[in-house]
């Protein structure tokens, strides 16, 4: 069985940055779950469907044609990585993770990339339902106020307004959503290794996981 490491927990925890330097470091592949609804999403709201819409949600979740590349993710061929990092872009993935039929629909296709040497996984549900069996499980978490820092200090860096008290309210409201969900909510598995980064740099989360890995 290939060895599979899951990090899950809530936006702006720094789950894919700390999943892609522990890939690069143990030279793994890496899953960004969170990118495949970010997809369904912004395809949503490009066709201009409803998130009401469950049944037309799921078939885009089910014939969409989507690539990781180098860390960019490819959507038909054309490299989206910009357009599903956005705020709203974040937002529209959670209500497209709230559907049943979306998240059935995106299950193998999150399975089928556990092969070769090993993989780092990073979303909401990884550890709990798409690799229950995994090697290591970590569930990463920092205090919503950190959060919003950080999404803020990304979001100016990059030119872009924001303030902190809307991003606080717009990762609560998140947090919630994702909690509350009938299908897969945000928990931590039993036996994930619980980790708050709130005053934790992301070399010390990093060497953190790799020495607990090692000590398997």
């Amino acid at each position: 069985m290939t060895p599979v490491i899951t990090i899950d927990g809530p936006s702006g925890s720094g789950k894919g940055t700390i999943a892609d330097l522990l890939a690069r470091r143990l030279s793994w592949a890496v899953l960004d779950s969170g990118a495949l609804y970010r997809i369904v999403g912004y395809c949503a709201v490009r066709e201009g469907i409803s998130f009401e819409s469950a049944d037309k949600i799921a078939k885009i979740a089910k014939e969409m044609q989507v690539t990781f590349d180098q860390g960019r993710v490819l959507l038909d061929g054309v490299d989206v990585s910009n357009d599903i990092r956005t705020e709203t872009a974040g937002n529209n993935a959670s209500k497209s993770a709230a559907i049943p039929a979306v998240r059935a629909a995106l299950l193998q296709w999150q399975r089928d990339c556990a092969r070769g040497k090993g993989l780092v996984a990073d979303g909401r549900d990884m550890g709990t339902v798409v690799f229950p069996e995994a090697t290591l499980k970590v569930f990463l978490t920092a205090s919503a106020g950190e959060r919003a820092n950080r999404r803020y200090k990304q979001l100016k860096e990059k030119g872009i307004d924001a303030n902190i008290s809307g991003l606080t309210l717009e990762i609560e409201e998140r947090d919630k959503r994702d909690r509350e969900r009938s299908v897969s909510p945000l928990v931590p598995a039993d036996s994930a290794i619980i980790i708050d980064s709130t005053t934790m740099g992301i070399d010390e989360v990093v060497e953190y996981i790799y020495k607990r890995l090692q000590a398997l």
